[in-house]
C-alpha cells in the first residue's frame, strides 16, 4: 500500500511541473494512508527533474518521525500533518507558490468568486489567513502555519472550500487524494488569474449572485448533482 502511495504522490508532484505551477524545487504534494497513519511527501529541496517514487519520504502522522526513506522530508511537513490531523476528510495536500494565487496571498486578500468558473469548483470566496504573529513565526513556524489555516476554517467545510491563501506566503490546496489536491491547485491558479483580470477591467466588480453560486457549485458537488456521467 505504501509503495502505491509513494507512486501516486510522486506523480502528483510531477503534475505541478506539467501545469507550470512550480519552478526548481518549489512546492510539495503529500498523500496519506489513514489506516496506518502514514504520510508520503516530497523530500526537501529535491528538483522535480530528479524526483522518483523511491525519493518520496514516509513520515508518521502523529509524531512526524521519518519511518521510511533516506532523505529529509519537505520543510512544510509539519503544516501538512497539522491539516491531516484536523481535517479527517483529506487524502492529499498540495502547496505551491503559483504566480497569481500567491499574488492574492501576498496582498492578504480573499480571492472573490466573480463568476461561474470559480463557482463550479469553490463554494465562494477563497479565504486568506490572518497574518502570523512574531511568536508564531519564531517558534514552530511550519506547524503554526497549519494551525493558522485550521483556525481560518473553524466555520467552513474544508471539502467545500479545498483551498486557502496563507497571508504573505502562498496557497495550499487539498482533496480526497494527492491528485485531486493538485487539480484544485491548477483550478485555483486559473481563477486567481481570472479574478485579477476582472478587477483590472472593473475595479468595482461585485461578487457572483448567491443563487448563481449555489446553482453552479451544487450541480457538480451537491447531493442532487447532475453534472457529468453517472
Amino acid at each position: 500500500m505504501l509503495e502505491e502511495l509513494k507512486k501516486q504522490v510522486c506523480n502528483a508532484n510531477l503534475e505541478l511541473c506539467k501545469h507550470q505551477l512550480v519552478i526548481y524545487s518549489w512546492g510539495n504534494v503529500s498523500g496519506i494512508e489513514r489506516a496506518s497513519n502514514r504520510v508520503a511527501i516530497k523530500p526537501s529541496g529535491i528538483s522535480y527533474d530528479e524526483l522518483s517514487p523511491d525519493d518520496i519520504v514516509i513520515v508518521d502522522l502523529l509524531t512526524g518521525d521519518v519511518v521510511e526513506g533516506s532523505l529529509k522530508p519537505s520543510s512544510d511537513t509539519p503544516t501538512h500533518l497539522e491539516l491531516y490531523r484536523n481535517f479527517q476528510q483529506l487524502g492529499g495536500i498540495c502547496h505551491t507558490h503559483s504566480t497569481y494565487a500567491t499574488m492574492w496571498a501576498q496582498a492578504c486578500r480573499d480571492l472573490p468568486c466573480f463568476g461561474t468558473t470559480h463557482a463550479d469548483h469553490f463554494y465562494g470566496s477563497i479565504p486568506v489567513t490572518q497574518r502570523m504573529s512574531e511568536s508564531e513565526i519564531k517558534d514552530d513556524y511550519e506547524l503554526n502555519t497549519g494551525k493558522v489555516i485550521v483556525r481560518t476554517f473553524a466555520d467552513t467545510d474544508p471539502m467545500q472550500m479545498p483551498a486557502v491563501l496563507v497571508a504573505n506566503h502562498g496557497p495550499f490546496t487539498w482533496g480526497a487524494s494527492a491528485s485531486s489536491a493538485v487539480e484544485n491547485a491548477v483550478v485555483l491558479e486559473q481563477v486567481a488569474q481570472m479574478a485579477a483580470g476582472t478587477i483590472l477591467i472593473n475595479p468595482h466588480q461585485s461578487g457572483i449572485d448567491s443563487m448563481l453560486l449555489d446553482k453552479h457549485y451544487l450541480r457538480k458537488h451537491g447531493k442532487n448533482a447532475y453534472y457529468g456521467q453517472k
